[in-house]
């Protein structure tokens, strides 16, 4: 009887404790109810600038921007509902894009154009009510939710007259962001690896974390009624700011010769320095993003010529140099149309270096259905102070004037492949060419 008794209570005591542990990742779904939470519009008064910072960031319009309204309504939904197997990744979508409906077990959410609480996007309270997160590495929404009356952040004994406040380490670390950053998808494989690239780089080993580029400290006051402090902006800049983009990389290119003759070759060099992110470079949705190097020449007269990358000769290098191969057949399953041969796969100049990492789907297609990615192709991104040389070997053309010859390598970036864009009635600004930056060096060509 006493042994019946101990394995009794023993079993009562670990029901007890494992009811008390937090829902997280999936188990959110439905844990909490809307009026929880607090609407973004009742801290504008107090938090006025990093309320209007929040406004114009992507963290507002993670459900409502139109790229994310189509990947998830176009593509992902009506997946699901041919797959249901997809269910589940489907809907953990809103566990980043739109935590609130997510807790709330609202989903599939409305469409942003129902103006529902899920277009308030990952707003103040959702931020400022994690207190915690868990699992061994941060992803897939792996946050502990703890609304109420309390807020957490990063600054010890502040004051409010509205709520009261806590610091939590959490708020300065990676991992918090690592929650939404890191993604892994049905298949296991990471289809998102922000704060895990950050970990592996040197960023990481000089502890620079995530907060300090994403949000950098001004002075000034967080709130109305607060003394003067360094105060972090809620600016979340990154790929969907040309500001962030422009000068990541910077470039430096030159001949091995400044004097060739008219039937000779040119042998150029260009230098690629990640000079900028902590992480690599593109990063986040790498599926959908396209980085690519674009190199001409103009001669004394002004006629303009394409210069083709070098090849280096490693595995899937074809996947790193534009061509007029055709994609993204997966896309047909969920538009419905059958045999769907894709669309081109870069939209970019045919020779230019890309510098991605491709996803497959289950057949070997390129994909930018994340939920659909069984394998991952050669990573050639650039990573935190990388520096790729890409090599341009030009046989002069018959027709070239004699003089000098000015030499141009553009590094540009498209936050959606142009052709994708098209093909789903994107708005054009999400693939419009958005410069890096350029270099120009120049030979002089003599008979």
């Amino acid at each position: 009887m006493k042994i019946k008794i101990t394995l009794f209570c023993s079993f009562f005591m670990f029901t007890v404790l494992f009811s008390q542990i937090p829902p997280s990742g999936e188990g959110l779904k439905g844990s909490k109810k809307y009026d929880q939470f607090e609407k973004p519009e009742a801290c504008k008064s107090c938090h006025t600038h990093i309320y209007q910072q929040w406004r114009q960031a992507m963290m507002s319009q993670s459900y409502t921007h139109h790229w994310d309204e189509i990947e998830y309504f176009d593509l992902a939904v009506p997946h699901a509902e041919k797959v249901p197997g997809l269910k589940e990744p489907v809907d953990g979508c809103n566990g980043c894009h739109t935590p609130l409906a997510y807790m709330a077990g609202d989903v599939t959410p409305p469409r942003p154009s129902a103006n529902s609480r899920a277009n308030e996007g990952v707003s103040c309270d959702v931020c400022h009510t994690i207190s915690g997160w868990a699992g061994d590495v941060p992803h897939n929404f792996s946050y502990i939710s703890s609304p109420g009356r309390r807020k957490y952040g990063a600054k010890p004994g502040l004051v409010s007259p509205h709520h009261d406040t806590e610091a939590l380490p959490l708020y300065e670390q990676t991992e918090y962001c690592g929650n939404c950053h890191n993604e892994k998808n049905p298949y296991g494989i990471w289809v998102k690896s922000t704060q895990i690239e950050w970990k592996e780089g040197p960023y990481a080993r000089e502890d620079v974390p995530c907060q300090r580029c994403h949000m950098p400290k001004a002075w000034g006051k967080n709130a109305t009624m607060a003394k003067e402090d360094m105060v972090a902006q809620h600016l979340f800049h990154g790929a969907h700011d040309a500001g962030k983009i422009a000068g990541t990389i910077e470039l430096r290119i030159h001949p091995e010769e400044h004097e060739i003759p008219y039937d000779g070759t040119a042998h150029l060099q260009i230098q690629l320095f990640n000079a900028k992110t902590g992480h690599k470079f593109p990063t986040g949705s790498v599926e959908d993003r396209i980085v690519w190097l674009h190199v001409t020449a103009t001669d004394a007269n002004g006629k303009e010529y394409h210069l083709a990358v070098d090849k280096k000769g490693f595995s899937g290098e074809e996947y790193t140099i534009a061509s007029d191969a055709l994609g993204y057949q997966d896309m047909g399953i969920p538009k419905g149309i059958a045999n769907f041969k894709g669309v081109q796969r870069d939209g970019v100049p045919v020779g230019d270096r890309i510098f991605r990492m491709p996803y497959f789907d289950a057949e070997g297609n390129i994909t930018i259905m994340q939920w659909n990615t069984k394998t991952l192709g050669v990573d050639y991104r650039i990573g935190p102070r990388e520096t790729k040389i890409e090599t341009f070997t030009w046989p002069l053309p018959e027709d070239i004037a004699p003089g000098r010859v000015v030499v141009t390598a553009q590094l540009n970036y498209q936050k959606l492949v142009k052709p994708v864009a098209d093909f789903l009635g994107v708005p054009e600004e999400e693939s419009e060419i958005i410069p890096v930056n350029s270099a120009s060096t120049y030979f002089e060509v003599y008979e």
